[in-house]
């Protein structure tokens, strides 16, 4: 639509008659984000309440259909680059990231890493690197247990704070180590999502668990690496089912399956039934 048409049914939102203005929203639901400055301009220019909260329903209709076809063309990616994934569901949250912000924010502490890298040192000793310039130098941190407060798991306000859940610390960690060419992965321990580091002479996702992984990593608790029989300890002090899955590393999809969840889980424990049914949507995005 042209801008004359786009405002021409902009002002048409207050219409009493609901078949018209269900006509209307229909139609500018259906366009793309670029439509939105000109429904937040009409918002601003007016009082009257039914129309604000008619033209905020809209952008918000606009914002998420936007996500979800991001989310539908990542998943659908080759490379389902892990940043970028958590980044889309942050999104979801948060409509103005400026996902060049958050690329810019990972980008500085992975050159820092760089520079006091290199092949000749061990598996061991180039975590150390990460943990040192990641925990020491950028002073990120595990959060505070708050049952009302959804934002350890959004990668944009991790950023800002340095302080996020296990999820959300791991994810920008391993990150940082994909980038530079570390095989650090993703695993899905329940209640407390951790990272391995995978030998790279192996498939990084082999269905017949052997010696593939060399150590654990636990974002969050500074970094510290152990070895499967601490993973042994905590299921059985979790009376957790001994599963395969809970030593194995999982892939990047996976792991933003793993974000989802744990999203949707905050949302149902605070009775906010909305909120988690929206995300659910994402989860049918990412499972299909």
């Amino acid at each position: 639509m042209d801008n004359n048409e786009i405002n021409a049914l902009i002002k048409l939102l207050d219409d009493p008659d609901l078949n018209v203005f269900q006509a209307i929203r229909n139609k500018l639901s259906q366009q793309n984000v670029d439509v939105i400055p000109y429904l937040e301009k009409a918002w601003e220019n007016s009082l009257d309440e039914l129309f604000q909260t008619r033209i905020e329903d809209i952008i918000q209709e606009i914002h998420q259909s936007h996500i979800k076809k991001r989310l539908q063309k990542w998943n659908e990616s080759s490379h389902q680059d892990l940043l970028e994934g958590a980044t889309i569901i942050s999104q979801f949250q948060y409509p103005d990231i400026k996902p060049q912000s958050i690329i810019e924010q990972v980008e500085e502490i992975k050159k820092d890493i760089w520079l006091e890298i290199n092949e000749n040192l061990t598996a061991l000793e180039k975590i150390k690197i990460v943990n040192h310039i990641f925990f020491d130098i950028y002073k990120y941190s595990r959060s505070k247990v708050s049952y009302n407060n959804t934002q350890g798991f959004f990668i944009n306000h991790v950023l800002n704070t340095k302080k996020g859940s296990p999820i959300t610390l791991g994810i920008i960690y391993a990150s940082i180590c994909q980038q530079l060419d570390i095989p650090v992965y993703g695993v899905a321990l329940p209640k407390n999502f951790i990272l391995c580091y995978k030998d790279k002479m192996q498939p990084a996702f082999d269905e017949e668990f052997a010696e593939g992984i060399l150590f654990y990593i636990n974002p969050f608790n500074k970094g510290v690496v152990f070895g499967k029989k601490e993973i042994e300890l905590f299921i059985k002090q979790q009376k957790l089912e001994d599963k395969k899955a809970y030593f194995q590393p999982c892939n990047n999809k996976d792991t933003i399956i793993h974000l989802v969840n744990d999203i949707i889980a905050f949302y149902e424990n605070n009775a906010d039934k909305t909120k988690a049914d929206e995300y659910r949507l994402l989860l049918k995005i990412l499972y299909f």
